[in-house]
């Protein structure tokens, strides 16, 4: 059994968000994700799909000489981890004239694929 991980550091996005999209692939086979997540209408898929392409490219690398597809593999974990919080020196007008400052969440992506159980290498 193949097992391939890929780590996407630092994307912007919020934790909150990015988890309700992970949700969608954990546990599909890999053509079927890639598909799912083509077609949905969430602008923070970007960090999860390419973290995704880069773990079964990791997959199919570490397979060498053997004829390892897309078909063959399955999403066995995604994780989605909170990062820093960039805080740059700039302001939002707040309540009551107070300011409040603009954060720019960060979070880590972790995708793990396999091969599945009785696949033939």
């Amino acid at each position: 059994m193949i097992e391939a991980t890929a780590v996407g550091r630092f994307q912007p996005g919020s934790a909150k968000k990015l988890t309700l999209v992970a949700n969608l692939i954990r546990g599909r086979d890999v053509p079927t994700a890639l598909r799912t997540l083509t077609f949905l209408l969430k602008p923070s898929k970007a960090p999860v799909i390419k973290t995704l392409r880069s773990a079964v490219a990791n997959a199919i690398i570490k397979a060498g000489k053997a004829k390892l597809k897309e078909e063959d593999l399955v999403v066995t974990e995604v994780r989605v981890d909170q990062g820093p919080i960039l805080k740059p020196r700039r302001w939002q007008p707040g309540p009551r004239g107070m300011a409040t400052p603009i954060r720019k969440p960060t979070v880590h992506v972790r995708v793990r694929v396999a091969t599945r159980k009785g696949t033939r290498i």
